[in-house]
């Protein structure tokens, strides 16, 4: 017998820590159950196909809003080509209306509630042994053409669990997932951890062994899932001291937190982490307090913004701060002055997001009571509200736009800054910008990462609020650039004019070893000819960093980058 548990991740880079927990509890030497994962970016005709190859008696789906829509068409095609195959389906997308889901569905038979791994190891005994399932807990299922539902099975000992990974190297270039907590203690209505009511923990012991293997091998990245990561202090703590204490020096660990409730003791103790080892993910979602109130938001603003300006103080951690589109009572001009707000906290990625309806959220019980309109199939995004119509919300999806492109993706992050502090308004900046990027068509074409620059600089000459800084943002761009990338050729509108003294000044620099062993003490045992190669000197009419009317020599090391920015290490060698 061969049980296939297949994934459908929304990127290559993502895993699916799900199944591969359903496999390690339930069979974790892989006597039956095979674990396959592909993308939603994969043709439908590849991955029937491939599972078809396998020749599986049973198929179960992880299913998520991203995925399901493609998942149904899969499972659909599958049952075709492989008429005795039992389907069956598991995740956020059907736990909560799997009733409906096998009703509306031939080809599926049976939907696991909730937790799995308990339930799939009840099944796969009684499937091995030629058994009657309908006795087990946490499923609901077709029978003689009708369907029943069993209670819901009991929550787990996560210590039960055995850890998932063995081996890294599978997962080479991807996000490794990773949690150490199931619930939430709090009862956000977009969210589905309101449904499930507590917290229930790894001990220490099991999360610093868990913890030691990731830092052993060194991988590169390691996301939490944990809904609240710091929802118990003390838990927290343990990790971020044991992750400091035992850092390599390489790995990041991601993180969702609550700002509001993160203590002095925990602050002042994370200013003292290397810098990049953590990543911090904060949903304010909104600042708009009537919007806080009807979404069940514990957190106060006031509160987050002490707490993300005290972690900044430290310079060491990354943090990425969200925004909710679509939310109760906020309108265009309400969710324009929350992003003003967050925006002003200067995180280092603002994440716009738009609301989805997931099925069990309160939200979504309640879509009618706040006049909320949503497509009927998954992601079940918001079309627009009583407050923010359909117009309004494409205007906000053409700012998110403008804001994952020169924004968030770092790209222009310098001279985005210094126009938006020039004019005053975040907000209005972006808009701006998409207004004008939509009527020139550059929201139809895919561009080059120069063609963006160029473009960005086509802007700022035609934006009229900024017109007295035109020469400092064309230096601002060029610095914004070379600190990406060493690039052999810019946009002509970016480039500066040849100056022989200034290529003399770069030569010279490396052949003098003070000047190495000051500014590249790292790269003391290269010759100056390679160092030429690895590095840049560039001169600029302004001063880059203090954007005063000086001119300046600029250091680029492309071999001692920032971690939390992934820009080159910049450093003033000559001033005027």
């Amino acid at each position: 017998m061969k049980v296939l548990l297949a994934a459908l991740n929304a990127k290559y880079i993502h895993s699916s820590l799900a199944l591969r927990s359903l496999k390690a509890y339930a069979d974790p030497e892989g006597k039956y159950t095979v674990v396959k994962e592909y993308t939603i970016n994969n043709r439908v005709e590849f991955i029937v196909s491939d599972i078809y190859k396998e020749k599986p008696d049973y198929i179960g789906f992880s299913c998520y809003i991203w995925n399901i829509e493609m998942i149904k068409i899969i499972a659909r095609r599958l049952k075709k080509v492989l008429p005795g195959i039992f389907i069956f389906f598991g995740g956020p997308e059907v736990s909560y209306d799997g009733r409906e889901f096998l009703e509306a569905n031939a080809f599926a038979e049976l939907v696991i509630k909730g937790e799995g791994e308990g339930t799939y190891k009840r099944l796969l005994d009684l499937w091995t042994a030629g058994k009657d399932f309908s006795d087990v807990r946490g499923i609901v299922y077709k029978k003689d053409g009708r369907v029943f539902e069993n209670p819901n099975a009991e929550p787990m000992c996560l210590d039960d669990i055995p850890f998932v990974y063995d081996n890294v190297d599978e997962l080479k270039n991807k996000i490794i997932y990773y949690e150490t907590q199931r619930g939430c203690p709090y009862n956000c209505q977009y969210c589905l951890s309101s449904v499930e009511k507590g917290v229930r923990f790894l001990s220490a012991d099991r999360v610093k062994r868990d913890l030691q293997f990731f830092l052993d091998n060194k991988v590169k990245q390691v996301k939490f899932v944990d809904r609240t990561f710091n929802c118990s202090h003390e838990h927290a703590m343990m990790i971020w001291k044991y992750l400091m204490e035992h850092d390599n020096g390489v790995t990041n660990f991601h993180m969702e937190i609550t700002a509001d409730i993160m203590r002095d003791e925990a602050m002042d103790m994370l200013k003292t982490a290397r810098k990049g080892l953590f990543q911090f993910e904060i949903g304010v979602q909104s600042t708009n307090e009537m919007t806080i109130e009807a979404i069940k938001r514990n957190a106060t603003f006031g509160g987050i913004t002490d707490v993300v300006k005290k972690i900044d103080e430290g310079e060491n951690i990354h943090q990425h701060l969200d925004l909710i589109a679509g939310l109760p009572y906020e309108d265009y001009e309400s969710f324009g002055r929350s992003f003003n707000d967050v925006y002003n906290l200067a995180p280092e990625q603002l994440q716009l997001g738009f609301l989805k309806l997931l099925k069990g959220s309160g939200l979504r019980r309640d879509a009618e009571k706040y006049g909320i309109v949503y497509a009927d199939e998954a992601p079940y995004e918001v079309l627009y509200t009583k407050e923010m119509s359909y117009g309004d919300m494409l205007k906000l999806k053409a700012v998110e736009e403008m804001v994952e492109t020169f924004y968030n993706s770092g790209k222009a992050f310098t001279v985005v800054k210094y126009g938006i502090e020039h004019m005053g308004n975040p907000f209005k900046f972006f808009e701006d910008l998409s207004i004008w990027w939509g009527e020139n068509g550059y929201d139809e074409i895919s561009h080059s990462k120069m063609e963006l620059y160029g473009r960005l600089f086509e802007f700022y000459k035609q934006y009229e609020p900024l017109n007295d800084i035109v020469p400092k943002i064309k230096e601002l761009l060029r610095f914004d650039i070379y600190l990406g990338d060493n690039m052999k050729t810019i946009p002509e509108s970016l480039k500066r004019a040849d100056d022989e003294s200034e290529k003399a000044f770069e030569r010279d620099f490396y052949n003098v070893s003070e000047n190495v062993e000051k500014y590249l003490p790292k790269l003391m045992d290269y010759s100056p000819k390679q160092l030429l190669r690895m590095c840049r000197i560039e001169f600029f009419d302004i001063d880059p960093f203090t954007k005063e009317e000086k001119k300046t020599a600029v250091l680029f090391n492309y071999y001692g980058r920032d971690v939390i920015l992934n820009k080159a290490d910049a450093v003033t060698v000559w001033r005027e």
